[in-house]
């Protein structure tokens, strides 16, 4: 029998901080419900990390776009919070763009609209390795 081991030999990037952050976000879910404005949620989640003392920056401008991302967490990972039905391409699109511009390699797209939520991990493209190939 022929196994793939691609998927077991790729490594999860910050895994110990990303399943922290999921276990936060799964908290301020369960408090406030899937009804509540996004500045709602990150209102909680800033005093989530606050309380755990996380480092993060809020608000955090993404170079000289004028854009913002939710939360810069450990200068590693951008968190998205967001409040709609369903995740369009643009959410994700939009992700995409924040970390190539602040060179971040992972970013958790949450959607606290969802009755159950589930943080989509993005991981930002290698433009480089991929126009060697094109």
């Amino acid at each position: 029998m022929h196994t793939n081991n691609t998927n077991r030999d790729q490594k999860l990037i910050y895994p110990e901080l990303s399943y922290l952050l999921t276990g936060i976000c799964f908290d301020v879910h369960n408090k406030i419900g899937r009804f509540s404005r996004e500045k709602q949620y990150c209102d909680l989640l800033e005093d989530k990390l606050k309380e755990l003392e996380v480092p993060y920056k809020r608000e955090y401008v993404v170079g000289k776009t004028g854009n913002r991302v939710d939360f810069l967490i450990d200068e590693k990972i951008v968190l998205e919070a967001k409040t709609r039905r369903l995740f369009l391409k643009d959410d994700y699109f939009q992700l995409q763009r924040y970390l190539q511009i602040l060179d971040k390699r992972l970013g958790l797209l949450v959607n606290f609209r969802n009755r159950y939520i589930k943080p989509l991990r993005v991981v930002k493209i290698d433009t480089d390795a991929r126009s060697k190939f094109v």
